[in-house]
This record gives C-alpha cells, structure tokens and sequence, in this order.
C-alpha cells in the first residue's frame, strides 16, 4: 500500500510540475493582427488579458484567470466589456504551439521580444497618500483595479466580477528604471484621444509593494500603492 502511495504522490507531483511549466511557458505578450485590429495577449501569473484596438481606436476587452495543459487554455472570465453575461463563466481555447508563436484558430500570434523587468506580474491597488497619511483601499465585495504588466507592455483594468460590470481600462508600453516608471499609451477605453500619450511617474519596490507616484493623466498628483495578487 505504501509503494502504490508513493507511486501515485509521485505520479501527481510530476504531473503538477509539467502542468504548472506549460503555464509558465506561456507567459508574455503575444500579438495578432485581424485586418486594421490588433489582437494583444497578455500573459503573466496565471493570468490571462485580452485587448482588441486600432491605431487610435479602442475596441474591447476580456480575461481572468487561466490554466493551460499544452493544448487548451481554460479560462475563467473576470471581466468582459463586450458581454457581462459571460463574466463568471469558463471558456476553453485549443491554442497549439509553433515555435515560440501561438496559433488560435487562424491568427498566429507573434511573440513579442522578452523585456523582463522588476514590476512584471499581476498587481492590484491596495493604498493611497491622502495628505501625509497612507490610506488602505478596503475593496468592497468583488470591485478591483488590477494591472497587468510583462516584457514591456501593461494594461490596467477596473472591474467588478461579482457585479458582472467593467469601468474601464488602458494600456501600451512601460519601462521600470532607476527609479522611473514610464508609460506610452495604446489604447485606452474612456477616450481615445488619449492614445499616444507618453507619462513618467517615480517608482518604487518596498517590502515587496509597489509605489507609484507623480501627475495622472488629468495632471492631478497621485500616490498610489500597489501590492502583487496571491
């Protein structure tokens, strides 16, 4: 009975290694074109985004968590813009590998050149400076703004998927150096005209979150504190 135990353990960590490496494998930024639409994957900490834009117009988004076996993606979706019924469902994408590209159906998706940096992850907010004092942002049921950054790229999004609802999101490029965080904006679902604009704020790595601080896009001065989701 022992050496069946010890087989079966055995059997399961194996299996838990390679799962656990396929999804590992995934992670990155991979990019579609579907005639003028760009079709941006954003893969990072076991979770998975979504975006749909043009040059100078945003078009939608979906994602959530994901698993991947090394031929299907099983998704569980957070958060839709197109369709808030299927927040809280679960959807299976049969993604094969060319290379280091993605194929889905009839898009390949290009993977984009690695540019690991130091925020590259899943975050979320969980802090404001109000006056001298650090605030704790006390999320209240399911709404929470999350951003996804990796190899360069970054999208935040504010959702709540309880509620099935979507606030808004945006995204492009980042850097993380010397003390800088800069953004170059691709998309952005509140206004369009926004696409292209370049911003700097200071940033931090602190006991393991993530401080953030400068002039928002309306040019208002924020300091915010971001911690890595679990």
């Amino acid at each position: 009975m022992k050496k069946i135990f010890a087989f079966v353990l055995s059997f399961f960590l194996i299996s838990f290694s390679l799962f656990a490496q396929q999804t590992a494998n995934l992670q990155g930024v991979y990019l579609a074109k579907q005639g003028d639409t760009n079709v941006l994957w954003l893969l990072a900490d076991g979770y998975f985004s979504q975006v749909h834009y043009k040059d100078k117009q945003y078009v939608g988004t979906l994602g959530g968590p994901y698993t991947y076996d090394g031929k299907n993606m099983q998704l569980k979706i957070e958060y839709n813009d197109a369709d808030s019924e299927a927040v809280g469902s679960e959807k299976m994408l049969q993604i094969s590998k060319e290379g280091n590209n993605l194929r889905y159906e009839s898009l390949l998706f290009s993977k984009q050149p690695a540019k690991k940096q130091g925020l590259d992850g899943l975050w979320h907010i969980t802090g404001r400076k109000q006056g001298d004092d650090i605030v704790k942002i006390h999320q209240s049921g399911t709404r929470k703004t999350i951003k996804l950054l990796v190899d360069g790229y970054f999208q935040w999004m504010a959702i709540d998927p309880g509620a099935k609802t979507f606030s808004g999101t945006g995204g492009g490029h980042y850097s993380f150096k010397d003390g800088k965080y800069s953004e170059h904006i691709q998309f952005f679902s509140r206004d369009n005209s926004r696409v292209g604009a370049h911003l700097t704020f200071d940033g931090k790595l602190e006991n393991g979150e993530w401080h953030h601080s400068g002039l928002s896009s309306k040019g208002d001065p924020i300091y915010e504190i971001w911690s890595k989701v679990k």
